[in-house]
């Protein structure tokens, strides 16, 4: 069910996209106009979306076709999302009376949208759900953890600095215990994959070289908010405080501000994602958070550190849309556990009242008895 409802939003986006201006457009006509060798297209960001889809070019693919295999990349990534949330989440969850949560959040639209085309969305997507299903179980899952980590930093290399931050984070504070081996072997591989990535992290923001990173990133984020904010669907987020600034990059648009009928569906879904997160809005939340296992960290610190710094660079209310769905499964995943683990606790207190009720009666029976 779950593929042929991506390969739906395959067939949308193939209609947004002769339609519309799209980024697989720009994608397919760089392919055909590429005259060079394979190898030389390997490199990040655009270069390396470049060198994974020229093989299928040269097999003799054509633009819908292209399409097709980067949306079962994304489909791909939704399987693992599957795995991660299943293997570590067993208990099903009702929201809303009656809706089952994990269904629910395996069947929203925006998600599926922008990870059914040929681009950055799909890829990513599958290198940050493979690298979050194997970094539980690192030991048998070393190949998908390596792929996974591929992935994620030739196509956005500062998304693999949080995801990197999030997961030695995770593992140091994670209550279960985790051999020192273990620990080791992760920290040792995340920190030299970020030494030898730098220059490569901070060029995406024009921060090689520099002396003065802090301010030279605020002088970076100020430009780039205000090239983002000129385009029709701009809002001014360099003036906006920063929980307005979250607020935005999670939640709009609503239903007051959807730049176009895309926008009006995505505002429903975003009114989703609002009323979800209300119900992490508890103050047992916190508690739960300081002792929930390091993959529970590590996917809120992802979400928490990869939206702060988005929030600096993004001014436009279309690519918020796409640039969010890399992340937002990150804080379901939190809130899904948190609200499975009160249900279960929830079950055990009344399982414990009922073995008390029984044992009662059955106290009484053999008074009775006896007397």
């Amino acid at each position: 069910m779950l593929y042929f409802y991506h390969i739906f939003f395959y067939c949308v986006y193939l209609w947004y996209a002769y339609n519309n201006p799209s980024d697989s457009k720009n994608y397919f006509g760089n392919l055909k106009d590429y005259t060079g060798k394979w190898l030389d297209l390997f490199g990040t960001d655009t270069s390396f979306i470049n060198f994974i889809s020229y093989p299928f070019y040269v097999l003799g693919f054509n633009y819908e076709m292209i399409m097709l295999t980067f949306a079962w990349f994304g489909y791909l990534g939704f399987l693992y999302a599957y795995l991660f949330f299943r293997e570590n989440i067993p208990v099903k969850v009702k929201v809303f009376k009656r809706f089952d949560l994990f269904t629910l959040i395996l069947l929203f639209p925006n998600m599926h949208f922008w990870t059914a085309s040929l681009g950055k969305g799909s890829a990513i997507f599958l290198g940050l759900m493979m690298f979050s299903y194997a970094i539980v179980k690192p030991g048998s899952r070393v190949f998908l953890l390596v792929l996974g980590s591929f992935i994620i930093y030739f196509i956005r290399p500062h998304v693999f600095l949080f995801v990197a931050l999030g997961t030695v984070l995770g593992y140091m504070s994670g209550q279960e215990k985790i051999s020192f081996r273990r620990k080791l072997l992760i920290y040792t591989a995340l920190i030299t994959g970020l030494y030898l990535a730098q220059d490569a992290i901070l060029a995406v923001v024009d921060l090689e070289g520099s002396d003065n990173l802090v301010g030279d990133f605020e002088d970076f984020s100020e430009i780039r908010s205000k090239d983002l904010s000129s385009a029709g669907s701009g809002v001014d987020m360099a003036s906006y405080p920063l929980p307005l600034k979250l607020f935005t990059f999670w939640f709009r648009p609503l239903f007051f501000d959807a730049p176009n009928f895309l926008g009006i569906i995505t505002s429903f879904e975003n009114l989703l994602y609002l009323l979800l997160f209300f119900k992490i809005l508890k103050k047992d939340f916190v508690k739960f958070l300081r002792k929930s296992p390091s993959f529970i960290k590590m996917s809120f610190v992802v979400f928490l550190s990869t939206s702060f710094a988005m929030t600096f660079v993004m001014s436009n209310l279309g690519i918020i849309m796409r640039q969010k769905s890399m992340v937002m499964y990150y804080i379901f995943f939190v809130i899904y556990y948190y609200l499975a683990e009160k249900k279960y606790k929830k079950y055990l207190v009344q399982k414990k009242k009922m073995e008390r009720i029984n044992k009662s009666k059955e106290l009484q029976k053999l008074a009775i008895s006896g007397s």
